[in-house]
């Protein structure tokens, strides 16, 4: 597991590398989101998941992507990759609520991450 803050609001995972059973990724990614859900600074989960070496989303992120789905009503919101950028209504708002942060997958159209904003 890579976990790094920007500025102590988002709290990044890496639950691609090394590759895990589906169980253990939704393992992580509820523990990890408890933190941040705790947390007085953390804001922002950033879950890097992977794309899959089939070019169409591997298992990894199907499984990320279905358990945020099944959790929606706990988070703000859930941007993902392809979607995060700053002509993204949602992003402006999160970012005008949490802060400006530096982010290298902000218009990148990264669709090996989902960006989870925690109530």
């Amino acid at each position: 597991m890579s976990n790094s803050a920007y500025g102590l609001v988002v709290l990044t995972i890496d639950v691609a590398h090394p590759p895990r059973r589906p169980d253990e990724v939704e393992e992580e990614v509820l523990r990890t989101w408890g933190e941040v859900r705790n947390s007085s600074s953390l804001r922002i989960l950033k879950i890097i998941h992977g794309y899959g070496s089939t070019g169409k989303g591997g298992a990894t992120k199907g499984t990320v992507r279905n358990w945020v789905f099944r959790n929606k009503n706990k988070f703000r919101a859930v941007i993902e990759g392809e979607e995060y950028n700053v002509y993204n209504v949602v992003v402006q708002e999160m970012r005008r609520e949490v802060g400006q942060f530096a982010d290298p997958d902000l218009d990148a159209g990264n669709q090996g991450v989902t960006i989870v904003w925690v109530r």
